[in-house]
């Protein structure tokens, strides 16, 4: 699911949002690939996941520097990603 929303943390920039509750790898990796190439840089995009393994593919992928990103856990099992095109 997207969803526009605002970025707190970028001064009230717009932020897309993606839900991947309950999905498992690689959907929500595949998603965020798919989002980033048609954001411009700057452009920020939110992912939510309550799975561990999810967010660590994530991290895997961003690390190659495409993106930055900012990982918060929101509730016991919840993570809150904003990543940021380069």
């Amino acid at each position: 699911m997207y969803q526009e929303g605002y970025n707190p943390k970028e001064g009230g920039l717009p932020i897309i949002k993606l839900e991947c509750f309950g999905e498992f790898c690689p959907i929500p990796l595949l998603k965020i690939q798919k989002q980033l190439k048609t954001m411009t840089s700057g452009e920020s995009l939110l992912a939510v996941t309550d799975h561990s393994c999810v967010l660590e593919s994530i991290e895997d992928f961003l690390r190659k520097g495409e993106a930055t990103y900012d990982v918060e856990e929101i509730m016991n099992g919840v993570w809150e990603i904003i990543i940021t095109k380069a």
